[in-house]
């Protein structure tokens, strides 16, 4: 199913976390994710997970009238690019909140929706993902053909995404993020990654994210054992470990091709990524027909 030397780049412009406050650099309004995701698809990636804010307060949002801006200002000049957006529960608790994106259509259609398999712990909140939020979210994601962006943050959380299976609310394809270094989660060391990565599911797909100061390392690590890598300003704002470099998100993006190539691994393009995952192929269709 996937060559080799293949790698899915999975960019992360925005987030919830980010502020004006702690970098100048992390896109807030819609012309500022719309034009760093346009840089992106220059650079090379294959999918984006977008986070939408709201226009006055800079916020997380859950609109998807947002949404639709993004996705429509990304689609001008992407048309092929796998479009996820997030379905977190950190700042939002109902389900007509946490659904409201995938109620786009046609053009505006997303691919993928992100689908955390459990509640957890961040440094100071949590998200909160009941069996019943993360059922209900599968299930309206399988009767509109959209995918879900399986997120693992510990082995408990791909154990779900099998009950799911069983369950008949996700089929493969799979797509998981994978992401390591959270206070509360698995960490970013050699073990926890070799453990989940073994643990997943036949037909699946993975990237692996490192939270903050373990972004560089786990990447590198994903890209020099097989895996894909999700990288951006949502995980992790600064360039350097010692912290004295503010990163921007081309800059992130860049240094992973570097490393890629070091490796000698070739990039997935989301034309090929569509392929893989029985996705639509995009410029006007999209999602899971």
């Amino acid at each position: 199913m996937l060559m080799k030397n293949e790698f899915i780049l999975n960019f992360t412009p925005t987030g919830m976390i980010p502020t004006k406050e702690m970098t100048p650099h992390v896109p807030i309004s819609v012309s500022e994710i719309v034009e760093d995701v346009h840089k992106a698809s220059e650079i090379g990636i294959t999918m984006v997970h977008l986070h939408a804010r709201d226009a006055v307060t800079g916020e997380p949002t859950y609109k998807k009238e947002v949404y639709a801006q993004i996705v429509e200002g990304v689609r001008k000049y992407a048309p092929e690019l796998v479009v996820c957006l997030s379905l977190s529960g950190r700042n939002f608790g109902e389900l007509e909140q946490r659904s409201d994106p995938l109620l786009l259509e046609g053009g505006l259609k997303p691919d993928m929706g992100s689908l955390t398999l459990s509640s957890l712990n961040f440094n100071k909140t949590a998200s909160i993902n009941a069996p019943d939020m993360i059922a209900d979210l599968a299930r309206i994601m399988k009767e509109k053909g959209i995918v879900p962006e399986l997120e693992a943050f510990d082995i408990g959380m791909i154990n779900y995404a099998k009950y799911l299976e069983r369950k008949k609310l996700v089929e493969p394809p799979y797509y998981f993020n994978l992401l390591f270094g959270n206070i509360a989660c698995s960490q970013a060391n050699l073990l926890h990654a070799g453990v989940m990565i073994n643990d997943l599911p036949d037909n699946s797909l993975w990237s692996v994210a490192g939270i903050g100061n373990e972004q560089f390392k786990m990447n590198s690590l994903s890209l020099a054992f097989g895996g894909g890598v999700r990288v951006g300003l949502e995980d992790n704002i600064w360039y350097d470990t010692a912290r004295t470099k503010l990163a921007t998100n081309s800059e992130l993006l860049k240094r992973v091709h570097v490393i890629a190539e070091a490796n000698e691994r070739v990039l997935m393009t989301p034309k090929r990524f569509r392929k893989v995952m029985n996705l639509a192929e995009g410029n006007g269709a999209y999602g899971r027909p």
